[in-house]
């Protein structure tokens, strides 16, 4: 007899049904499935895509599943709304970091694959995740922006007033302009509250709209504007629509490391959708 995933049930041979938990992270949701024994169908993006959808489906920002590793304690491989897989997600590392410790595969510190390589994390009781993001070497200044990638590319923009800004139009326009071209990137828009405290809003690709929150987004702010000398702080407060992440950093002759994000991971519900394959 063929043992099944309890996360996976099969009615029929048309029909499985596929169990879920939802988390957010600042307001950036996501479906998590626990697929240790591989049989959730990773390349139908339909898929993923109906998962995702707020009005068809469950609704969220991504899916993620975690999955066996051979030497570490799972792997995180994650998808966009849109259906296709893609870099790496901070607020979803946070997040999948939770799911974890709720499946006891984890208790306070974790390391992990994801697609752009090794993280470390811990997680406390009340659900705060540090977790390491990947180090960053190479940071472009161009004409009123600044580029960085921080497991995701990150074009980075400050504003003035950040609340005026028209994210969804103005971060299309940049995502699929010339600079960027076919893969794009994801579009922040920033404004200084204080010394170590920035606002931001981002345009996210795949989302293909302004999102709650960006894990990766407030990371590549947090290193573009101590770059760009507005803030001598390696410990910044990021205010996003969702609430409010913190970023710590080292800065060395290289570039930057010991880069943590952190933030709290929320468990929102679980259920299951009935999938006909």
């Amino acid at each position: 007899m063929e043992l099944l995933n309890p996360y996976f049930c099969r009615l029929s041979i048309e029909f499985m049904t596929i169990h879920f938990s939802k988390y957010q992270g600042t307001g950036n949701d996501f479906v998590i499935i626990d697929n240790r024994h591989e049989q959730f169908p990773k390349k139908d993006t339909k898929l993923v895509h109906r998962l995702c959808d707020r009005k068809f489906g469950i609704g969220a920002d991504g899916l993620i599943l975690l999955e066996n590793h051979p030497t570490l304690d799972f792997r995180m491989v994650y998808y966009n709304a849109d259906g296709r897989q893609s870099s790496m997600c901070g607020n979803g590392g946070r997040c999948v970091v939770a799911f974890a410790k709720a499946l006891q595969i984890i208790s306070t510190n974790t390391t992990f694959e994801a697609i752009d390589g090794v993280h470390h994390a811990t997680i406390d009781d009340q659900g705060l995740v540090h977790l390491q993001m990947q180090d960053v070497y190479d940071i472009t200044h161009g004409d009123a922006y600044t580029f960085l990638n921080t497991g995701s590319p990150h074009h980075v923009v400050v504003t003035p007033e950040v609340k005026k800004v028209n994210v969804k139009d103005e971060g299309a326009q940049i995502r699929y302009g010339k600079l960027y071209g076919e893969e794009g990137a994801n579009i922040n828009f920033v404004e200084q509250r204080s010394s170590d405290t920035f606002a931001v809003r981002t345009y996210e690709r795949g989302v293909e709209d302004e999102t709650l929150s960006c894990g990766t987004g407030v990371t590549a702010v947090a290193l573009a504007m101590y770059e760009m000398g507005k803030t001598a702080s390696q410990d910044i407060a990021l205010e996003v629509e969702g609430g409010g992440l913190r970023v710590t950093f080292d800065k060395n002759e290289e570039g930057y490391n010991e880069i943590f994000l952190i933030g709290a991971a929320t468990f929102v519900f679980k259920g299951e959708f009935v999938w006909k394959h």
